[in-house]
């Protein structure tokens, strides 16, 4: 039954700290001039502010230096592909907007403005990106259903001359190959040296996938609802065949289960299920990250009878694969440059410094660093930075 205006009472909903949290939402603005008299009032707005307008409208790049706009990230949703809630609509998904929001603040100093948009359609939702990208200087796409979100991004980073970055995709790629190179080093090996497993053809899914192929791993076998993917399955949408012909070089088929036998690692982000006999069948000194949340596709407890080193996407397991520790940074860095776009090589670059932040004190749980260690952001914020300088699309 729907819920009605009159059917719900706000003090009740308040006795819960978190929508006593979110009460009034997350974010306020506030000025960084003061206007305590007319001669302020005539600087900030007019007549003062003409000399700007005029100055910026000859010059358009001084937007960047006498305007918010190079420290500004809009972050947009169709509320299609909401955390673990799916389509809920762009109203519902506005708390985790704003959430977003906090977290570019709280760990890089980045402001951010929520924007929930009323358009599923593809064509849309770029146009309208597109007509606002002037007033920011950076696009963070959130929780935009697949595969209509490989086109949204690509399309929007044809388009734009600032960084683009579909946080599902790229932020958890970006941390789960931190995380992976770490637990490869703990374990003696390389990427190379290592066969993975990624279940789940999604947005994190095709992600991860790529990052690692572009890290060097050295066989990676991706699966859907439907099993492996290889080339020449019917059915497969232009991105899973794609991935088809750039993975699986072993040519396995069948499902995941079947492939994890011998497998050195496995990635979940698939929220289905993966049985304790399928763990056990993998590689000695196998590699589990299970991430999908709440439920992971095999309990830790679990895992960790036949796995070396076990990773989730929970903050009350060890191992946290969290996106937090590589949006903030990455865009920090983008923005401390200028950068036109954001880079393969800048988001492995992001990866292998939030890898070197666990330095000596590696172990099995902790294969990567907690968001509150004041060294991650500093670390990825000077790699993205000097990757885009070195890639040739920094602008300062």
């Amino acid at each position: 039954m729907a819920v009605t205006p009159s059917s719900i009472s706000l003090e009740s909903l308040d006795l819960d700290p978190a929508f006593a949290l979110h009460r009034g939402g997350k974010l306020e603005i506030r000025s960084t001039v003061p206007v305590r008299n007319a001669d302020d009032l005539s600087l900030a707005y007019t007549p003062g502010v003409a000399k700007v307008c005029t100055a910026i409208a000859e010059e358009p790049e001084l937007v960047n230096d006498y305007t918010w706009v190079s420290n500004v990230v809009a972050v947009v949703s169709d509320g299609t592909a909401v955390l673990g809630l799916g389509d809920i609509g762009p109203a519902a998904a506005m708390p985790v907007m704003e959430g977003k929001a906090l977290l570019f603040k709280q760990f890089a100093n980045v402001d951010a403005v929520p924007i929930c948009l009323d358009c599923t359609d593809v064509d849309a939702l770029v146009e309208t990106v597109a007509r606002l990208a002037p007033s920011f200087g950076g696009i963070n796409l959130e929780d935009i259903s697949a595969p209509r979100c490989f086109e949204v991004e690509d399309r929007l980073r044809e388009r734009l001359d600032i960084p683009v970055f579909h946080d599902d995709q790229h932020g958890t790629a970006i941390v789960a190959l931190a995380a992976l190179k770490n637990a490869a080093r703990l374990t003696g090996r390389s990427l190379g040296d290592l066969r993975a497993v990624v279940a789940g053809a999604g947005a994190s899914g095709v992600a991860v996938s790529r990052i690692l192929l572009n890290a060097g791993i050295g066989d990676i076998a991706v699966s859907d609802s439907r099993g492996i993917i290889y080339e020449g399955r019917e059915g497969l949408n232009p991105f899973k065949e794609a991935l088809a012909r750039d993975t699986n070089r072993a040519g396995l088929r069948g499902s995941t289960e079947e492939a994890l036998a011998g497998a050195d690692v496995f990635i979940g982000l698939s929220g289905s299920t993966v049985s304790e006999e399928a763990i056990a069948s993998m590689a000695p000194e196998a590699i589990v990250f299970a991430l999908s949340n709440p439920t992971p596709e095999v309990h830790p407890d679990v895992a960790r009878r036949h796995a070396r080193v076990v990773a989730t996407g929970r903050s009350d397991f060890p191992n946290q694969i969290n996106n937090v520790l590589a949006f903030p940074g990455v865009f920090r860095g983008a923005l401390d440059v200028r950068a036109t776009t954001i880079t393969e090589n800048m988001k492995v670059a992001a990866a292998e410094a939030l890898a070197a932040v666990v330095g000596d004190d590696l172990s099995a749980d902790y294969v990567i660093p907690s968001p509150f260690d004041e060294r991650v952001a500093p670390a990825v914020i000077a790699a993205v930075a000097g990757q885009a300088r070195a890639d040739g699309v920094a602008r300062l």
